[in-house]
């Protein structure tokens, strides 16, 4: 399914979420009624399951199709952990996850969402017991989650990145490495400046999955190239339909990932991971290849040690690299758009315009009604008083 993307609002920085989060908190415990949101609050929660993350946005409506941050989530689980080799979920890592996902559920309900949509995305997909995970997470949290294809994520990260989209260029690619999966994307602009999704690929070239199959190449570093050569062969089909992209500079590349986002994070030297930096920032792409070619050169120990990589992403922090690296050598543009967005806002924005396009029917529906009634009522005084 094709869709256009307007810009958007930009969502609340996580300190103005947690400010706000705590007056909301104090204004529920002084009204007296707890885990229930005020009625003149609209609030929408969105949770994205992936092979490495589980990430919850609790955003209140702003405007007709904007948002700001409430409250939110995210935890590393590993959920994919072991998939490539076994194709199931391990007991292990489904246990770990059920563990983030009732703190998702306890949020949501004590926030007293309006309207939510969770969905898990390729280790779900993937997965022998997929299904009996998604009926075990019902039973045990109360969430519904829902298994989206690649094709609806790569649609869903292209909304949630829309506000980043910049009106001069002629194409987008927008990507999002995963722990399972890649989705990339192309937008092409349209004569009115909307950006119109033409073509979309969901690839196995997630970081779990290619960490955990290049693993035992010899030295950390050495599982690099076959890493490369992958994503390279990987990608080579899609690529391939966009050849006919030529003019780099007319071009924009947008990366939404805890890759792209961590190396941005490296690159500008933070202290430590700070969102409100990173989100909507642009890196130099000889900037990126250097930092890439530093981070070669680490051990996994010494990956660990830097504040913006840490040790639950230490292991997979060259996996990622690769598939970037694949991607810049096919588009090699001066600069790399950075998103800390994508799926979830993505969820929240259809959700949004979905209830502000029913709020204008309604409004329509009901002023047709109220002319109708006065129509009568009109002729009704006329004929009495003759």
């Amino acid at each position: 399914m094709s869709e256009e993307h307007p810009p958007q609002s930009t969502p609340a920085s996580p300190s103005e979420a947690r400010t706000t989060a705590e007056k909301n908190s104090k204004q529920k415990a002084g009204n007296g009624k707890k885990g229930r949101a005020p009625q003149n609050r609209r609030l929408y929660a969105a949770l994205d399951l992936g092979t490495n993350n589980c990430r919850l946005l609790i955003v209140e409506r702003d405007g007709n199709d904007g948002f700001r941050v409430r409250d939110g989530f995210s935890r590393i689980v590993r959920l994919g952990e072991g998939l490539e080799r076994t194709g199931r979920l391990s007991d292990d890592a489904m246990n770990r996850t059920i563990a983030a996902l009732r703190i998702c559920a306890s949020k949501i309900r004590r926030a007293g969402i309006s309207r939510m949509r969770c969905v898990a995305t390729e280790a779900c997909r993937g997965a022998e017991n997929g299904e009996a995970f998604i009926q075990r997470v019902k039973r045990e949290t109360g969430l519904r989650l829902e298994i989206i294809d690649g094709k609806a994520e790569a649609e869903l990260a292209a909304i949630g990145c829309g506000s980043l989209f910049n009106p001069d260029v002629d194409d987008i690619i927008l990507f999002d490495i995963g722990g399972g999966s890649t989705e990339v994307s192309r937008m092409t602009r349209q004569p009115n400046n909307f950006f119109k999704l033409v073509d979309s690929a969901s690839l196995p070239l997630g970081v779990v999955r290619l960490a955990e199959r290049h693993a035992g190449e010899g030295p950390y570093e050495h599982g690099y190239e076959g890493m490369l050569d992958e994503s390279e062969t990987r990608l080579k089909d899609f690529m391939e339909r966009q050849s006919d992209i030529t003019d780099m500079a007319r071009v924009q590349i947008i990366g939404t990932s805890g890759t792209v986002t961590t190396l941005a994070a490296v690159q500008l030297g933070l202290a430590k991971y700070d969102r409100n930096v990173v989100d909507g920032c642009t890196i130099a792409a000889r900037d990126i290849t250097r930092v890439i070619g530093d981070l070669r050169q680490l051990s996994r120990d010494e990956l660990a040690e830097n504040p913006c990589i840490g040790k639950e992403r230490a292991d997979l922090a060259l996996a990622g690299c690769a598939v970037l690296e694949a991607i810049y050598r096919r588009w090699p543009v001066t600069q790399f758009s950075v998103a800390d967005r994508g799926l979830r806002e993505g969820l929240l924005m259809r959700m949004i315009r979905k209830d502000s396009r029913n709020g204008r029917h309604n409004a329509r529906r009901n002023g047709r009604h109220n002319s109708k009634r006065g129509g009568r009522n009109r002729r009704r005084a006329q004929s009495d008083g003759q």
